[in-house]
């Protein structure tokens, strides 16, 4: 075993884009676990959109100088408790570094499912898939034959909506992404009806070219102009998922959506956001809908899987700008 344990650290706040000098890795002695805890050496970490907003100093957001946090799996190579059991695999959140000690307040056990990958817990299984299984049937309460739109639809949590709104009945299925290539692969292999590039002009045009009859559901991981474009195409009895607002992250300065707030009286709207922590008691759920789908083969893991923890900031950076595919994991080598 490596006698050396590694964490990345923020060391400056970034205005606009980050960059890689925004981080440090940090090496120390690996740590020994105290009574009551045990050693981790991690082998998968999750990247997030989330983590460019908590860059921001934003309340419970990163600390300066001090191991980032992230949803991480790791296997137990010391234990001082008889709760955790060395060699087994758990899931924690004490992420962007190779090894962490935890108490057994702070891990999650993983079920064994035949036939499902461990990566899957950070993916469907995990706060990605977890995400969009709330969104469409908490939030909107998606009914069969409704018709969705979904932003950044190439991403993690959108390639993870556009399946599971195909399991659940949708209607016609559009999204929006960053390149053809992005929109080619919902197409042809996520399930989605139509896909629009949100470079290729005005997204209230392009929404209406997709969606030329309207939708009855807006999942939105974008803000900023796509919102606005939603509002306007929603139908009577409409509703906004709020998810995410990528389009700011890195542009705090950029003007809200406009669009004409009557419509929200008028067509009878509802627009409500959550945060996925606040539902973690419907994990058994998700699994009892999503494993025997993916065990049958109909549901499929949207993944960009790198190798090696020493690449996790540039994989993150990169995240940031598009250049994955549905849920970007990094993997120990």
């Amino acid at each position: 075993m490596n006698e050396t344990a590694l964490t990345v650290q923020q060391t400056a706040r970034p205005h606009g884009f980050p960059t890689a000098e925004d981080f440090a890795f940090v090496e120390a002695p690996i740590p020994a676990p105290a009574p009551g805890s045990a050693l981790v050496e991690n082998l998968y970490w999750s990247v997030d959109p989330y983590h460019r907003e908590m860059m921001d100093g934003v309340p419970g957001g990163f600390a300066l100088d001090a191991p980032l946090e992230g949803r991480t799996l790791g296997r137990v190579i010391a234990s001082r408790t008889p709760l955790l059991t060395e060699g087994e695999i758990v899931f924690h959140r004490q992420g962007w570094r190779t090894h962490a000690v935890v108490t057994p307040e702070e891990i999650r056990r993983l079920p064994h499912f035949d036939g499902v990958p461990l990566t899957a817990y950070l993916s469907l299984l995990g706060g990605t898939g977890l995400t969009a299984y709330v969104g469409l049937t908490r939030i909107a309460r998606l009914r069969e034959g409704e018709d969705l739109f979904v932003s950044a639809a190439a991403g993690g949590v959108g390639t993870a909506t556009g399946r599971f709104a195909r399991l659940l009945g949708a209607g016609r299925l559009v999204g929006s992404a960053g390149s053809a290539a992005k929109a080619d692969h919902l197409t042809r292999e996520v399930g989605y009806d139509a896909v629009f590039d949100y470079h290729d002009g005005p997204a209230a045009g392009l929404l209406g070219k997709v969606a030329p009859d309207g939708i009855d559901v807006f999942v939105d991981n974008v803000g900023g102009e796509q919102l606005a474009a939603a509002v306007g195409a929603l139908r009577e009895f409409g509703r906004v998922v709020r998810i995410g607002t990528i389009s700011q992250y890195n542009n705090p300065d950029a003007p809200p959506p406009r669009f004409d707030h009557a419509d929200i009286v008028e067509k009878s709207i509802r627009m409500e956001g959550f945060l996925v922590r606040n539902y973690r008691d419907l994990q058994e759920e998700l699994y009892e809908f999503a494993v025997p789908h993916l065990q049958s083969g109909r549901l499929a893991l949207d993944e960009t899987v790198v190798d090696g923890f020493e690449h996790i900031v540039d994989t993150f950076l990169g995240m940031l700008r598009g250049e994955n595919t549905g849920k970007i994991i990094v993997r120990a080598k």
